[in-house]
């Protein structure tokens, strides 16, 4: 992801082509929205990337049917309101708006916002057809900081929510 003042200063056209050269297929830039991404999305299609939208808990439905039109490659939920972290339980609104969301579109929905721990990521897996994870792995990180064993506690950590959903 992405904030659209950094594509605003490098210029629109070559932070999108320089994204392609590097083998990026999609864009999340989370202060565009897609009322306002017109030339976004062509320079967008014009590259092969597909630009990815957000719709959260509190998203209307007129919102949600606009935002699935306009996204490519996957929507993603953000499942609950607030700050990002560790939650201790998934969000109750994570079954029904995916429904709401496939009533509209076809394309993969990811899920996050909270998720920590196998259970968590199996609960959602059954959602959606990918489970973000970000505080989780970053406070594994900041607890190992320098610590040589960091990517091996970090690749296990991960191998432990891949295995809860499968």
């Amino acid at each position: 992801y992405v904030y659209f003042n950094l594509l605003h200063k490098w210029g629109l056209a070559e932070f999108v082509q320089a994204a392609a050269d590097a083998g990026v297929d999609g864009l999340l830039v989370l202060d565009l929205p897609p009322e306002e991404s017109g030339g976004y999305e062509s320079l967008m299609a014009a590259a092969g990337l597909c630009p990815i939208y957000l719709v959260a808990p509190t998203t209307p439905l007129d919102r949600v049917e606009l935002i699935v039109k306009r996204g490519k490659g996957f929507i993603y939920y953000v499942s609950r309101e607030g700050v990002t972290g560790m939650q201790q339980t998934v969000s109750d609104t994570i079954g029904p708006m995916t429904q709401i969301i496939r009533q509209h579109t076809d394309i993969p929905i990811a899920v996050g916002f909270g998720i920590s721990n196998p259970e968590q990521a199996a609960e959602v897996a059954r959602n959606a057809e990918a489970v973000v994870v970000g505080s989780a792995i970053v406070n594994q990180i900041a607890d190992k900081g320098q610590a040589t064993d960091l990517v091996p506690t970090v690749k296990a950590f991960t191998a432990n929510l891949i295995n809860g959903i499968r």
